[in-house]
């Protein structure tokens, strides 16, 4: 085997980081020219963003009239960290994990709010639990996309409509590139970071009016931090849905997503966005079906993600090595293609298998992902040629 020879075009944007993404086709930072800096998020001007980013995300995600969207502190995270303190507790519970998030929340909820009437159902990375085996009837936790294995629910169909307990989503890699049946979700949560590439820190927070009952009708038997609390006296605290954030948000971090939201219309609103994201998955999975050497992690195609594709390495003398060996493959091959300036942070999550992840969300240009699938050829034959004269 020799050397491949290197091609002859880049990628003209080589990030593909699964988080924070990419930021949208065309930004510059003279975009955030017009932000409320300096200026109080309380005062006439900063409500006003604030709103208006609500006000878009509901009309862009096609969010229904009567679910309240609130931004909330310390990203996605702290939007299902909300959630889960402030309405578990009041029926049982189904965990549902097939990554490494959906593993930290079952973590949060076992052994940290110690829920002893929480059941999981788990799967290893590339496949989903049973669906049909959940128990609506208690609330169910899940991710809807899994972002470090690339694998995603397929639909809403195997949610019930006449389902006792809440269901909670985490879609923070979903959002924007995924069709979400809000029908059947009475919790999304998501960060501006992923399909629109917005700033990080800043999390979405989607209530139904299911789940708004359960948090005017339940108290949680433990204490809540000031940042996860969402009633007063027994009511909603609407004012967090209207923009009145529960600690200073950076108005900085506001206008771009403002700026990503007015961009996400110009391309056709949440079909366009979609589009652009299935296009881009296409691009991946047409190079996966004529390489010997590379597979998708989730192995059923109706569950592979659109936006955190995972691949993994599937070459015989690259399986046969020991699982470090394995991981310093993959290592180098990433390495490879950083030096080069082609694409940088596509290696797999630290906790899942060794391999690739590319990031194929709105924000990134078709043109870009094809120059990248030659580039990944030569960069496995470059790396291959030493290990397999080893």
């Amino acid at each position: 085997m020799t050397a491949p020879a290197m091609p002859g075009t880049k990628p003209a944007n080589p990030q593909f980081s699964s988080g924070p993404c990419t930021k949208r086709p065309g930004w510059t930072p003279s975009v955030l020219a017009d932000a409320a800096v300096g200026r109080s998020h309380r005062a006439k001007i900063g409500k006003a963003k604030l709103a208006k980013a609500i006000e878009d995300t509901r009309r862009i995600l096609e969010v229904p009239a009567d679910y309240r969207i609130g931004i909330v502190p310390a990203s996605d995270t702290g939007a299902v960290e909300m959630a889960l303190w402030s309405m578990l507790g009041a029926r049982g519970v189904d965990m549902l994990a097939w990554e490494s998030f959906g593993a930290g929340w079952v973590t949060d909820v076992v052994k940290q709010l110690k829920l002893d009437n929480a059941r999981t159902l788990k799967a290893d990375y590339g496949e989903l639990p049973d669906l049909h085996a959940v128990d609506f009837s208690n609330d169910v936790v899940f991710t809807w996309n899994g972002t470090t294995s690339g694998v995603r629910v397929p639909n809403g169909d195997w949610i019930p409509a006449d389902r006792q307990g809440l269901t909670i989503c985490d879609a923070t890699s979903a959002a924007f590139a995924q069709k979400l049946p809000f029908d059947k979700l009475d919790v999304v949560t998501f960060s501006w970071q992923k399909v629109l590439g917005g700033e990080a820190a800043h999390g979405m927070l989607i209530l139904s009016p299911r789940a708004v009952e359960r948090l005017e009708t339940y108290t949680p038997a433990w204490p809540l931090p000031k940042i996860f609390r969402m009633t007063k006296g027994g009511k909603l605290n609407e004012g967090i849905f209207r923009g009145e954030t529960i600690n200073t948000p950076s108005m900085l971090c506001v206008e771009d997503y403002l700026d990503t939201l007015s961009w996400a219309e110009s391309v056709g609103g949440l079909d366009g966005l979609v589009e652009r994201a299935d296009a881009n998955a296409a691009v991946i999975a047409e190079w996966v079906d004529r390489t010997d050497w590379i597979d998708f992690l989730a192995k059923d195609p109706l569950t592979r993600s659109n936006t955190s594709v995972c691949l993994t390495i599937v070459d015989p003398d690259i399986t046969a090595l020991d699982a470090a060996g394995q991981a310093g493959f993959a290592k180098a091959l990433t390495a490879a293609l950083d030096a080069e300036g082609v694409a940088y942070d596509i290696g797999s999550y630290r906790d899942a298998p060794p391999g690739l992840r590319i990031w194929a969300g709105a924000t990134v240009e078709r043109a870009d992902l094809e120059a990248l699938m030659a580039w990944l050829d030569w960069a496995y034959g470059s790396v291959k040629v030493p290990t397999h004269a080893a």
